[in-house]
């Protein structure tokens, strides 16, 4: 009893702490990315300035254009951003940089002829600053505290008309402030007694005045020349990483993934070519293995093996066995049909090479189900008692922390992004979520789903507190009843007899728009429910799940998404448990309506789509979708959200 007790409280308590690490604004969240190698909890910025001066970065801090002379002009087949050297220049949030001790700054500059200015210059005067100016003698980097150069670096000629890669980093754990140019290190000062937290605060607020194109000096000319993928990292690029994000700029690749950047490279001269296992070895047989349709089989960890071992003949033995190194499939395309495939293992350290033959069957007739050993039971049975002393226990201290922060929040703040979807008006003092919720964030509508799990797990576990029952009850049932209004609206007309697309395989491009895009932008995001088709909801309009069918890859462009089935687990889960844990039937309409939805588009693709998406490096990333759509039919016996689930297999 001990044990599930637990164990329902580190799952309740888990689930509320992750809401209110969203509701907070998601600081310092997890699921590190890398973009050229570098992983994304470095990245503070990145100003790609090709049509607008957002931030792409996880962290949204978006720019702002001063001036009436700046453009987002056309530069070959890209745009980027223009400053004539009129009084033009980008401005960052005050507080972006605050609490960074280490920073550097990578950009792509063009020079014209004559032309010249501060790349930025971040600080809060001309005598607290670090600022990088260019011009066709060089790139200057300087770090200025209480008015006292406390380094400061040349480079090398600049030329002009030629786009160049430039980079100052400061480094205060080892006292450098380096300058790069063309990914080489043009220029290093040391002995610099300077952080940049001394440049930058907390405490300065407003007072942080963060520069691009502009000098901290008023009198100064602005920048005139052009510039592109402006990126701010809090850690010191080392040589390496400046010249890989320079070489891979030049090529138009970016290495992205969990692992990113180069393969290292591991010198294997000194590693024996075989171990004394291979010695010892006679043969390593090959194997045959059945699975069916859909399934993956399951290889054997060790195969038997015949051994040269006296010891072994004279007993008879000829079977003992070896570990075999199976390569993982990257889908499970080689069992969507009956068949036969093989696959090459290897025994290490040796040469041997055994093979598995696959064969792949139709099943035949049906499984017989495990049979149950273990029942759930209800959070409301699950009580904390004081100890032996009356004394409030640290499990109680915990418990109470998230509750009052559960208590306190407000619900309208997690359906921002699904009013604002759906055209709705907000109610007085909304405020939208942070972090992965933010505005441009692809994620958004995920938090909330974290939200309604946590409320209904709050709600049914809170039986010794009525009043703080009551405060939970009432807010799922806000949370429900706006999210079903707004699921009801999807494919139905606006007005009486208004145009509508109930038929989810139907959606159509936005209006004006001539194909599907993920601009969620303020006044850009697409509001038109009424083609929508039946049943859909989330804290976006549909265009993500279509785009990812289509061949979307993720990232931060409007072309490219982040994840749809992921964040749609993510609401369903929270849907199911605001029914299932609470009681709330309404919930379990909702999440049937976008089951169907989900069911109606991802049965009309062949299989081989469905695999290329699932194998997409993130954008495809679904989450829980199997099993939250096994559940849905646990729930309903509706047997379409069993094959679903399927779907995503």
């Amino acid at each position: 009893m001990i044990n599930r007790v637990f164990i329902a409280l580190v799952l309740a308590v888990s689930t509320a702490l992750l809401a209110l690490a969203h509701a907070v604004g998601g600081q310092g969240q997890g699921g590190d990315q890398f973009l050229d190698g570098i992983g994304e909890t470095g990245l503070v910025a990145r100003y790609l300035l090709n049509g607008n001066a957002e931030d792409s970065s996880r962290n949204n801090a978006h720019a702002t254009l001063q001036g009436t002379g700046g453009a987002f002009v056309e530069d070959g087949a890209r745009r980027v951003l223009l400053l004539p050297g009129d009084g033009s220049y980008l401005r960052l949030p005050a507080g972006s940089l605050a609490g960074e001790d280490t920073i550097s700054v990578s950009a792509w500059l063009f020079l014209p002829t004559g032309g010249s200015g501060p790349v930025f210059d971040f600080g809060q005067s001309a005598s607290t600053r670090l600022y990088a100016e260019a011009s066709r003698t060089g790139v200057r980097a300087a770090a200025v505290t209480a008015g006292t150069v406390r380094g400061e670096t040349t480079s090398k000629p600049v030329v002009e008309n030629q786009w160049v890669h430039i980079a100052v980093v400061l480094d205060p754990a080892n006292r450098v402030l380096t300058a790069y140019l063309d990914g080489d290190k043009a220029g290093q000062a040391t002995a610099v007694s300077a952080n940049f937290t001394q440049i930058i605060s907390d405490a300065a607020g407003a007072a942080n005045r963060l520069f691009v194109g502009r000098s901290q000096n008023d009198a100064e000319p602005t920048l005139h020349g052009r510039l592109r993928d402006l990126r701010i990292y809090r850690i010191a690029l080392t040589d390496q990483q400046v010249a890989t994000i320079r070489t891979n700029g030049l090529t138009g690749r970016q290495t992205t993934g969990r692992r990113g950047g180069p393969e290292a490279v591991i010198p294997t001269d000194a590693i024996p070519k075989e171990s004394t296992l291979a010695t010892r070895l006679l043969n390593v047989p090959d194997i045959t293995v059945d699975t069916t349709v859909g399934t993956l089989p399951h290889l054997p960890y060790a195969i038997p093996a015949v051994f040269r071992d006296k010891e072994a003949a004279a007993s008879g033995v000829d079977d003992k066995h070896v570990r075999v190194i199976w390569p993982s499939p990257s889908d499970n395309s080689q069992v969507t049909a009956p068949g036969s495939y093989s696959v090459t293992g290897r025994v290490p350290g040796t040469t041997f090479a055994p093979k598995a033959t696959v064969i792949i069957k139709v099943p035949v007739g049906t499984m017989t189900p495990p049979e149950r050993l273990a029942e759930a039971f209800p959070l409301s049975q699950v009580l904390l008692e004081r100890d032996t002393q009356g004394r409030e226990t640290p499990f109680i201290r915990n418990r109470d922390k998230f509750i009052r922060g559960l208590a306190n929040s407000n619900p309208d703040n997690f359906l921002y992004n699904f009013r604002e979807a759906f055209g709705q008006p907000q109610p007085a003092g909304t405020q939208q979520l942070e972090g992965w919720d933010n505005q441009t964030t692809r994620l958004r509508g995920h938090a909330t789903g974290h939200y309604l799990s946590a409320i209904a797990q709050a709600y049914a576990s809170t039986t010794y507190d009525e009043a703080l029952r009551a405060n939970f009850l009432a807010k799922m049932n806000y949370l429900i009843d706006t999210l079903y209004d707004l699921s009801q609206k999807s494919g139905k007309p606006a007005q009486a007899d208004g145009p509508s697309v109930a038929d989810p395989t139907a959606v159509p491009p936005g209006p004006g728009r001539t194909g599907y895009d993920s601009n969620l932008r303020v006044g850009a995001i697409r509001t038109d429910y009424w083609n929508w088709g039946a049943g859909f909801i989330s804290g976006y309009p549909p265009d993500q799940f279509i785009m990812l069918e289509k061949g979307a890859t993720y990232g931060t462009q409007d072309s490219q998404i982040w994840a749809p089935y992921y964040t749609l687990h993510k609401i369903l889960a929270g849907l199911l448990d605001s029914y299932e844990v609470a009681g709330n039937k309404k919930a379990l309409e909702v999440a049937r309506g976008m089951g169907a939805w989900t069911y109606a588009r991802l049965k009309a693709l062949p299989p081989e789509t469905r695999i290329s998406m699932w194998s997409r490096y993130i954008a495809g990333e679904y989450g829980g979708m199997n099993e939250v759509m096994a559940r849905l039919f646990r729930l309903t016996g509706d047997k379409q959200f069993l094959e679903c689930a399927k779907l995503f297999d």
